[in-house]
């Protein structure tokens, strides 16, 4: 930033100042010279490569060119030439530069070019500003780095280059923006995508060559409007929030009349201003420790010098109007290096007592003890106006909240004559007040005024079980019998008989040896006997085979639902009340255990439409296959209670539980079981495998949201 060194000594007689800054970019004529549907305005003056941003306004009727920095010459600049398509030309100079406003016979398109000392702005007619294009001298610029940053309240993508180039911005509504940079290239070392700032207008920013020139793409937010400037070899592209905000904005819909003049800067920028131009302060409040400076860094040193000089310095350095009062006066000793030009005079008011009233570029100074009458004599006027203002009595209709809730809100709009009063049964606010006050409620009346949001919340619980048994057993046995009825004695005095058997070696039924039988029974199972025997029936040998093996799938879906107003709780349920007997000291009671299915929930409905809500789900049943010593059922409870933020019509899954259940259990006769391949015949294998999923998902959808939630 330049700096302006200013070194004065001023004695009691005589004033010596000595100023010593440079000269700012000066621009020294403004040449118009065009037909009907073509114009093309010549600025010339005394700077290198100009800093300047060109936006239109009135449908792009009107065409502002502001030239950041620079000064008019001595005595103004007129416009020379003229040209049918432009009506009319305004050259001034504002508190960030000058600025040469057009004013143009029909819409049109404009383009600029820019060179050393000059700039070039061509006008076309027939079509509305969408779109500036730089042209510079030279072509075949590369593209050495592209830089994301965020500064005086805007993020910038700023594009380094080795030479000028030309550039045009493609306006879009919505979707990624895009700048085409001609003739250009990119250089080998520079990255193709840049990830945006935390929380930042622009998401992501890409890099690509196509068609002989370079494209920066750039996702944005939703609303987000792009300007583009050129700042020497750089392009600098700023973005800031548009008409779509990302989230729901405050809405002002009543203002008091500020009085406090002294603490006010009324500034005539629209925000269309390039970024270069930066942002004076909307305020400057004695109490605002806070403050902050923008103007050009100055070294002061005076002794005894005449605040009246002072103050025109100050003015001439921040190409400022001062007008000053004819009660201030006396003298200023003051040393300050490098310090803002707004700062500095700051100071300086401060030491004297003094303040200021600043509008635009207008900066009038005063003893503070004056600006404080005025004040105090505009607040008197004001309530004077309003003492004497005739009041008007309007019946304000209430449509869907309630006329006595909102007169409470209402009473703090009114002033010390006014009153409201409700009308229950046709829902009316009467309102006494004056004629300005009473808009004021109306506005607040419409604005709560609205359909409160019905929220329809759905579950659905999905429970699914997948069950899995095997049963493999092996019985087997028989007997021998010797002895003289047989036919077949041992011919010994002792033993003269032997019998041997299973279990029961006087039958044939059941004389197993090895009994390990699987359960089978009547659709369940099954098994394979298998008998040998002699033809005397003096040996046989039986063996049964048995297996059971089960296999299902059960799948459960449970789909609650329920309607309900914002901020109301709702519950809906169903389900069953199981009696059980209770023994007391008064004998024997029955009593009942619910066991239901239960939505209950409690949603709030955000100003971005998204659903917040407490949500409680319980899905109980009875189960029969377990059941008490009297042969009462348990109770199988799967229950889900938390706090969730679901955007509208979105379904989430709010919770799940798995489990899974494995068994494997062997029978088996002691020492032959474990010989191997041989030991299957004395054992019995189960296998069992049961596994069991809930999960539970939400959908909330808001049925008015047009009607509850404008946009």
């Amino acid at each position: 930033m330049r700096r302006l060194q200013v070194i004065g000594f001023l004695s009691a007689m005589m004033v010596s100042t000595s100023v010593a800054f440079a000269d700012p970019p000066t621009i020294e004529s403004v040449e118009i010279r065009g037909g009907e549907q073509s114009a093309e305005i010549a600025i010339r003056g005394e700077f290198a490569v100009p800093v300047y941003a060109i936006r239109a306004r009135d449908n792009g009727q009107t065409v502002i060119i502001d030239v950041a920095d620079a000064a008019l010459e001595d005595g103004g600049v007129e416009a020379i030439g003229e040209s049918p398509l432009i009506r009319s030309s305004v050259t001034t100079t504002t508190a960030r530069g000058a600025r040469i406003q057009l004013s143009l016979a029909e819409a049109a398109r404009f383009r600029a070019r820019s060179g050393s000392g000059r700039i070039f702005v061509r006008l076309d007619a027939g079509e509305a500003a969408q779109a500036a294009e730089e042209e510079p001298a030279t072509d075949g610029a590369r593209i050495e780095d592209v830089v994301l940053e965020r500064r005086d309240g805007r993020e910038r993508v700023v594009i380094e280059l080795d030479g000028p180039a030309r550039f045009r911005v493609d306006r879009e509504e919505s979707g990624p923006a895009r700048l085409r940079v001609m003739g250009t290239r990119l250089s080998p070392d520079l990255r193709r995508n840049y990830p945006g700032l935390p929380e930042g207008l622009v998401r992501r920013v890409r890099v690509r060559y196509a068609d002989g020139g370079s494209t920066i793409e750039v996702e944005r937010e939703d609303g987000a409007i792009g300007t583009a400037i050129r700042a020497g070899s750089r392009i600098v592209w700023m973005f800031e929030a548009g008409d779509g905000p990302r989230r729901p904005r405050t809405r002002t819909i009543a203002r008091e009349e500020d009085l406090r003049d002294e603490f006010e800067i009324e500034e005539g920028e629209s925000t269309e201003v390039a970024a270069f131009l930066s942002d004076a302060p909307m305020q400057v409040r004695r109490s605002r420790g806070s403050r902050r400076y923008s103007g050009r860094r100055i070294d002061l040193d005076f002794k005894d010098a005449d605040i009246h000089n002072i103050l025109r310095l100050i003015a001439e350095v921040g190409r400022v109007n001062v007008v000053t009062a004819d009660d201030v006066s006396g003298t200023v000793t003051i040393r300050m290096r490098n310090v803002p030009w707004d700062q500095a005079l700051d100071v300086i008011l401060q030491a004297k007592g003094l303040g200021m009233v600043r509008r635009g570029n207008l900066i009038r100074v005063a003893p503070l003890e004056t600006l404080e009458k005025e004040r105090e004599a505009a607040i008197a006027r004001r309530k004077q106006r309003v003492q004497l203002e005739p009041l008007e009595t309007r019946i304000v209709p209430v449509s869907y909240a309630t006329a006595t809730d909102l007169s409470a809100r209402v009473a703090e709009l009114l002033t010390e004559r006014g009153s409201v009063s409700v009308d229950e049964r046709t829902n009316l606010l009467i309102v006494r007040d004056i004629n300005e006050n009473l808009d004021d409620v109306e506005e607040l009346v419409r604005t709560l005024d609205t359909q409160t949001p019905q929220v329809l919340i759905e579950a659905r619980i999905v429970e699914a079980t997948s069950q899995y048994s095997r049963d493999v057993g092996i019985q087997w046995g028989g007997n021998v019998a010797m002895n003289s009825a047989s036919g077949n004695p041992t011919g010994l005095v002792f033993p003269n008989s032997i019998g041997i058997g299973g279990d029961n070696p006087r039958g044939n039924a059941d004389n197993f040896l090895v009994n390990l039988p699987a359960i089978t029974g009547a659709g369940q199972g099954g098994a394979l006997g298998l008998t040998l025997g002699s033809v005397g029936g003096n040996v046989n040998l039986s063996v049964r085979l048995s297996a059971a093996e089960a296999n299902g799938v059960v799948r459960i879906i449970s789909s609650p639902r329920i309607l309900t107003l914002d901020n109301h709780e709702a519950h809906i349920a169903q389900g069953t009340l199981i009696p059980f007997s209770q023994v007391s000291a008064q004998g024997v009671n029955t009593a009942f255990q619910e066991a239901k299915l239960e939505l209950r929930v409690r949603p709030h409905v955000t100003s971005d439409g998204s659903v917040s809500m407490h949500v409680q789900i319980t899905r109980d049943e009875p189960d029969f296959t377990r059941t008490s010593t009297r042969g009462d059922p348990t109770i199988l409870k799967r229950e889900a209670e938390t706090d969730l933020l679901i955007p509208d019509g979105n379904t989430a899954v709010i919770g799940g539980i798995y489990t899974r259940n494995t068994g494997r259990n062997v029978d088996q006769i002691p020492f032959f079981g474990d010989i191997p391949v041989l030991g299957v015949l004395f054992q019995r294998r189960r296998v069992r495998d049961e596994r069991n999923e809930l999960l539970i998902f939400l959908t909330p959808r808001i049925v008015n949201r047009a009607e509850a939630l404008p946009e």
